[in-house]
């Protein structure tokens, strides 16, 4: 069964928003800045880890962290 736990939004390098559904209470929480931008490069991480294994995901996090960003800057999760 799909739950859909919300959507994150990283809108450049030193911006992310956020919308937790389903959080506690039956809510949903509006996240932005620090703790939206952890929660956005930690579900990367995760989805790498998920398409590749670990190894592939810790590669793909050295390549971002020692190569310039040359892609689009705004991507949805």
């Amino acid at each position: 069964k799909y739950r859909d736990f919300g959507s994150l939004v990283s809108l450049g390098k030193w911006s992310t928003v956020g919308n937790l559904m389903g959080f506690p209470f039956g809510r949903s929480i509006f996240v932005e800045g620090l703790f939206a931008g952890i929660m956005y490069r930690s579900l990367r991480i995760q989805h790498d880890r998920a398409l590749g294994g670990t190894a592939y995901a810790v590669l793909q996090l050295l390549v971002r962290a020692l190569s310039r960003r040359t892609g689009t800057q705004v991507k949805l999760h």
